[in-house]
């Protein structure tokens, strides 16, 4: 009878801290979360004929994160999309490209911090306003100087996984 409450206990024990990790990572993944953006919301990717300035307008009220994804609703064949350095965004070449998707609708996850261009190559189409530059933050915020910012969405997860890993290890070996 002493072995059974000793055993139960134990398991009680695993049992709260599995639970106790679990909410936590819960907490975390919401805190990190990434966004899906649709690039120019019902309008979709196609040249702007009211406003030459669609995209610009549409991306200017938008905090633009790592891990975010752009969603570029297009019709195959008729737009497409190019990731290019500043250089080949203003000028509406293709020169410097990064990527190019040519199916639609086209998911982007952005990767990295700064700027990011993309424009459609089809003739005429980026001339005429179908083009987009986002500005990617790394998602920690804004935070006084001399105070440390939260780790990326990315390398948090890992860390997070990691260490959830070790305590549920632990827990197990109680």
């Amino acid at each position: 009878m002493h072995k059974t409450r000793k055993k139960m206990a134990t398991e009680m024990r695993r049992a709260t801290v599995i639970l106790v990790l679990a909410s936590t990572l819960i907490q975390l993944q919401n805190t990190y979360a990434t966004t899906t953006y649709t690039v120019g919301d019902s309008f979709g990717w196609q040249i702007p004929t009211a406003n030459p300035n669609l995209y610009g307008d549409w991306a200017n009220n938008k905090t633009f994160v790592v891990g975010d994804v752009l969603v570029f609703n297009f019709t195959t064949g008729q737009h497409d999309v190019w990731e290019l350095t500043e250089p080949g965004y203003d000028a509406c070449t293709t020169s410097d490209t990064i990527l190019t998707v040519n199916k639609g609708p086209a998911r982007i996850t952005l990767p990295s911090t700064g700027e990011h261009y993309f424009i459609c190559a089809y003739l005429g189409h980026c001339s005429a306003g179908q083009k987009l530059k986002v500005d990617v933050r790394d998602g920690g915020g804004d935070t006084p100087a001399g105070v440390l910012s939260p780790p990326g969405a990315a390398s948090s997860l890992v860390a997070t996984m990691s260490l959830v890993s070790v305590f549920i290890a632990f827990a197990l070996l109680c």
